[in-house]
Parts: C-alpha cells; sequence; structure tokens
C-alpha cells in the first residue's frame, strides 16, 4: 500500500468516526421552575423532542437525551416554556486526574516489598503496626481510644468499592449504582479508584493488611464513575442526590473537573442543607482548584508529602479549606492486595475519616464538622494558605478540645472561607 493511500484511509476512517460522534444524541439537564412540578416540566421537555433519561428532584430537574435532527427545534422549544428555568449540557467528562493515571499497575517485587515493609514498620512501642504512613500522620492513632468512628456513615462518590477485599469486608453497609439506573444495586467497582479512596477512609484494623482513619466507621459506596473513570454531570448530581436522601452527612469525593456546572453546585447546596458535607480534592494541575471543591459549600483538600511540602502538583487557592497527606499513598487495591498512588484523590479520604471521627464524638451537623475540623487543624510550616487552608487536621485535637488552641493560646474558630 502506497504512503498516499494509507494517508487517504486514515482520512476517510476519521471522518467516519467524526461523523458517527456528531450523530450521537445530545444529553441536557433541564431545571424547572420552582412553580412548576417535575411531571409537567417532564412532559414539557418530551413533547421538545427529548427522550426522559431520568429526574433529579434535589435541583428540581429532568435530565432528557435529544437526537442531532431535533436538536436545534428541541432547544429552541425548552427555551420558550414556562415550565422551564434552564437547560444546560451534561457531557461525560473524565473526572479522575490522579498523578499517576490511575491504572493498575503490573506487579512488581520491589513495589511489593515497599508496600510489605510499610504495612511491617514498627510503631512507637516497637510493635509491628499495619497503619499507612498519611493515616499516622494525621495522628488518627491518638482517637481511637475514644472512638474509631463508630455510628457514622460516609458516602464514596466515586467508582464503587470492592468489598470483597479483606480489610473492606463488613465495612460497606451498601451502595448505589448511578450509571445504571436500572441497575441501581451494580455498585461494585471495576475501576479501582474508590477502592483506594475507601481503605484510606475506613480500613478496618484486624492487624493485617492497612487500615484506616475511622476504621469503625461505615461505607456507602455510591458508583457515579465508569470503568474509565467518565460520568455525566447528571451522574454525579444523582449520586450526591442518593447520599443526602439518606441521611449520610459525609461524602468523599475524590473526583473534580476543570469546569463548573450550575445544576452542580445547586446540588452540592441542596445537599448542605439536607445535612450532606461534601469534601472533595481541590485537583492536580497544580493550578486553580477544580469542581466541585472550587464550590463554597464544601471542603477541598490539597496534597502534602512525607516532608509535609505541599505537592507539585496539588492544585491551590483560597479555596483550599485543609491539606493532607496524599503522595505514595498506600492502600487497598481492587481485586486485592495494596498498592501505592498520589493525588489529592488520596488525600481527601484522610480528611473525610476524620470528619467520621468528628461526627462520632459529637459533630452532628456539616456546620459542626466544619467548625471540629478546622478547630483540630494545624496549619504545616512554610506554606502559604492557598496550598494548605487552615493546615492538617490532627486526630487527637478532636477528641480532646483542650488541646485544640492557636499560637496565642485561644481556641480557634469555626471554619470561614
Amino acid at each position: 500500500m502506497t504512503s498516499s493511500r494509507a494517508l487517504i484511509l486514515t482520512l476517510c476512517l476519521a471522518a467516519r468516526l467524526a461523523q458517527a460522534h456528531a450523530l450521537e444524541p445530545t444529553r441536557l439537564i433541564v431545571t424547572c421552575q420552582a412553580d412548576s412540578s417535575l411531571e409537567d416540566c417532564l412532559s414539557q421537555a418530551q413533547a421538545s423532542g427529548g427522550d426522559a433519561v431520568r429526574v433529579l428532584p434535589l435541583i428540581h430537574a429532568v435530565v432528557v437525551e435529544i437526537p442531532p435532527a431535533r436538536l436545534f427545534a428541541a432547544q429552541e422549544a425548552l427555551a420558550s416554556s414556562a415550565s422551564v428555568e434552564r437547560t444546560d449540557p451534561d457531557p461525560k467528562v473524565r473526572w479522575l486526574k490522579s498523578l499517576p493515571d490511575f491504572t493498575i499497575p503490573v506487579p512488581d517485587l520491589r513495589e511489593l516489598k515497599k508496600n510489605l515493609s510499610e504495612i511491617r514498620k514498627p510503631d512507637a512501642a516497637g510493635s509491628y503496626s499495619e497503619i499507612p504512613w498519611g493515616v499516622r500522620r494525621v495522628g488518627a492513632e491518638a482517637a481511637w481510644a475514644r472512638t474509631r468512628g463508630e455510628g457514622s456513615a460516609i458516602a464514596v462518590i466515586d467508582t464503587g468499592i470492592d468489598d470483597s477485599h479483606p480489610d473492606l469486608a463488613g465495612q460497606v453497609a451498601g451502595g448505589f449504582n448511578a450509571l445504571s439506573p436500572d441497575r441501581p444495586q451494580s455498585w461494585r467497582d471495576d475501576e479501582g479508584h474508590g477502592t483506594h479512596v475507601a481503605g484510606t477512609i475506613a480500613a478496618k484494623r484486624d492487624g493485617r493488611g492497612v487500615v484506616g482513619v475511622a476504621p469503625g466507621a461505615k461505607l456507602y459506596a455510591v458508583k457515579v464513575l465508569d470503568k474509565n473513570g467518565s460520568g455525566r454531570y447528571s451522574d454525579v448530581i444523582a449520586g450526591i442526590e442518593w447520599a443526602a436522601s439518606r441521611g449520610i452527612r459525609i461524602a468523599n469525593m475524590s473526583l473534580g473537573s476543570a469546569e463548573g456546572s450550575e445544576p452542580l453546585h445547586r446540588a452540592v447546596k441542596a445537599a448542605l442543607k439536607a445535612g450532606l458535607l461534601i469534601i472533595a480534592a481541590a485537583g492536580n494541575s497544580g493550578g486553580a482548584v477544580d469542581f466541585p471543591g472550587a464550590y463554597p459549600e464544601t471542603l477541598a483538600v490539597a496534597a502534602s508529602d512525607e516532608n509535609d511540602l505541599v505537592a507539585d502538583f496539588s492544585s491551590r487557592g483560597p479555596q483550599v479549606n485543609f491539606i493532607a497527606p496524599g503522595v505514595d499513598i498506600l492502600s487497598t487495591k481492587m481485586g486485592g492486595g495494596y498498592v501505592r498512588f498520589s493525588g489529592t484523590s488520596m488525600a481527601t479520604p484522610h480528611v473525610a475519616g476524620l470528619a467520621a471521627l468528628a461526627e462520632s464524638v459529637g459533630a452532628t451537623s456539616p456546620s459542626a464538622i466544619r467548625a471540629a475540623l478546622a478547630s483540630a487543624a494545624k496549619p504545616l510550616a512554610g506554606l502559604t494558605s492557598a496550598m494548605q487552608g487552615r493546615g492538617m487536621v490532627l486526630a487527637g485535637n478532636l477528641v480532646n478540645p483542650k488541646s485544640r488552641r492557636d499560637e496565642s493560646g485561644e481556641r480557634l474558630a469555626s471554619l470561614t472561607r
């Protein structure tokens, strides 16, 4: 085959792929007017030429899918409908941006030995511990004599959780699959990210493997991302809605997008009003904080390393609330075993676990949890507030209020933006 003929075939294939992509239906989030019922709004959306995908009561919206041939007419009809407040695109987004890219690595004997050495690292008393360096750095052990997070529940809004892992067996109380409304119970992990996050929050303490910050807490696997780490805004909103509707007070969202979305922001605000506090990854761009972490209603978490320096990749800005270990974090691996990953995705579950400890000792509202975390935080030397927010939360300070003092000896005020 000549090079010119190969080029022509390549261009033809590219054109066909572009054409196929252009023929894909468009999804829109249609927000209904406050004085219109969801039923009326849905009827208007369907009458415009859209096919109903799901209803989002949390934000009084519906999701419709519109074929390309009807898109222009449907958008005009929705814009003129008395039942519709606004429409927003609902694209598929890759929400996971861990460093390195979150993939399950090929087994490496040197890495295995490194993992085992951390699992078998002696503690202060000289005995061997299952405590990873990040869990130890936030001082989780200092709280465990009083609480390990019993009575607290955390929604892990992510790729799902592998609840068959020995360190997570019995820790997952249930879940929800937002990706497939016809299979809501199919929430198990098929990517690995959510399982890693879950281990840092609440892997059980059994003398083997690793232990999480709050090993007495229960997890809920809210699957909003597929095996490629992708999902639509409406999927993420549906996951937030599920957690908020069940009275869960803490959600871990180790995910982020560089672009915000008005429906997503409304979901975050509505969830907070319902009693759900979202703790989100700041992002791994080294630049501006990702969404939903950038919304003032969430707590955004930056990443530090073993030297208490901010990770180069960690996003920063006035939206950052706290910093937590996020480099070379050892945690549970989908399918069994353990693996290290870096990213603000790995820092966030440390704070979610600390929030569970705070809830279990009496912080029973989002505002109380925020205040407890802020009061227990200690700034890291040499870092600006844009890098670390209020600093690193220490578990001992959560359960021992007398130790929560700032430099002048006064109690730290509750968290403010």
